[in-house]
């Protein structure tokens, strides 16, 4: 029988009913697991103005605030470079301090005790290190943050990017490092994240794997018409994505035949460069998954970062087509019989040709995606459990 625990979810951004990223989507799996089995769960975290969170009655709002690089004025971004500097953080980390001082630490600690304290990523912790003094906590890594920091330094265009990145990776490592000691329990998305761990933490360590929010589209229902050839879709704002995105439209799209529809979805830097005449750009779309299985195939193109891809774990989950690379497929030791994997832009666009005139040629390409599913939730109960007993 299992323990029923009172647990406090530290997390950047609650969850909404509609998540608009990939961290949103991990965020609500990870709360939607927890309550699954029982335990009381309280999160608290930040909203972004004008929405509300998906379980109002188990969330503490700090505060209604833009804490994302994207949609911020630069007057905000030099504001949080200048605090970064003088408080010697990283800017991702000093950003939610200034959010959150003189609130957050007090919030969680007048709603406590709690039995354990869930760390959804380093962020605030790094922000707030008072908190990890409030009860025993268990750390969730979405993603090796300074790793995926230092291949933001390295893919950077300017010197004064790259030295920035530079500067926020030496910081979070720091950081993270630090809180791999201090933490009873570290779940990461992906094996390799895992690994970056060192030995010392493979006994105080799990990989989480994820599932989306959206339940399995059965084969038997009526497939939505076909709109584009390829699709692409996800959180493009972000520089990891979109050194992926980038690699996609000038690598690739230039290899395959100019009758070819693709669709790019998502929210776009306001800096974006041009498109291939066949490019879509459709910005955010209502529904991901119609989006998803409107596409005869889909194009998982990432270059860099850490962690576990959400993009792929809904392709999964719908069984659809997909020409990926290695790094999208990374947390997987079972690939799908319907996705081509290739690393080199020749490659990736063969098979992407393939798929598509597939499809074009009435090929049924679709997986039935309910046995991941339940692979993937039951390991996540599993994983999870493991972690809160360790607390």
């Amino acid at each position: 029988m299992r323990n029923t625990v009172r647990l406090a979810f530290l997390t950047t951004l609650i969850p909404v009913a509609r998540p608009d990223t990939g961290f949103e989507i991990a965020n609500a799996a990870i709360l939607d697991a927890l309550r699954a089995a029982g335990h009381e769960v309280t999160a608290f975290g930040f909203l972004r103005p004008g929405e509300v969170p998906a379980n109002p009655e188990g969330a503490v709002v700090i505060d209604a605030v833009d804490v994302e690089n994207a949609v911020v004025s630069k007057a905000r971004k030099l504001q949080w470079l200048g605090s970064a500097l003088g408080a010697a953080l990283p800017v991702a980390c000093a950003k939610l301090r200034l959010a959150g001082r003189g609130r957050f630490v007090e919030a969680v600690r007048a709603r406590g005790p709690f039995d354990a304290i869930v760390l959804n990523s380093v962020m605030l912790p790094g922000a707030f290190p008072e908190l990890t003094g409030l009860g025993p906590c268990v750390l969730v890594e979405h993603n090796i943050e300074h790793v995926s920091a230092q291949q933001n330094a390295d893919h950077a265009r300017s010197p004064l990017m790259r030295a920035l990145f530079a500067r926020e990776a030496h910081l979070l490592e720091k950081i993270e490092r630090r809180l791999w000691q201090e933490a009873r329990f570290v779940w990461t998305l992906a094996e390799e994240d895992r690994a970056t761990l060192g030995p010392e933490m493979a006994g105080k360590s799990a990989v989480l794997p994820l599932v989306s929010g959206a339940e399995v589209e059965p084969l038997s229902i009526q497939p939505v018409a076909a709109a584009h050839d390829i699709g692409l879709v996800g959180t493009w704002t972000w520089v990891p994505n979109f050194t992926g995105l980038d690699w996609f439209l000038r690598e690739v799209c230039p290899l395959l035949p100019r009758d070819f529809e693709i669709a790019v979805a998502g929210r776009l830097p306001a800096d974006m460069p041009p498109v291939p005449e066949q490019v879509k750009l459709v910005g955010r779309v209502p529904d991901a998954r119609e989006f998803l299985l409107s596409c005869r195939t889909l194009a998982l193109a990432s270059r860099a970062g850490t962690g576990v891809q959400l993009k792929t774990i809904e392709a999964m989950q719908l069984g659809a087509p997909a020409a990926a690379t290695p790094l999208s497929c990374r947390g997987f030791t079972e690939i799908p019989a319907n996705f081509r994997i290739a690393d080199e832009r020749r490659a990736f666009a063969a098979a992407l040709i393939d798929l598509v005139g597939a499809a074009r040629a009435g090929t049924s390409l679709r997986l039935d995606g309910a046995a991941f599913m339940a692979r993937q939730r039951a390991a996540l109960s599993s994983a999870l459990e493991r972690g809160l007993a360790a607390a």
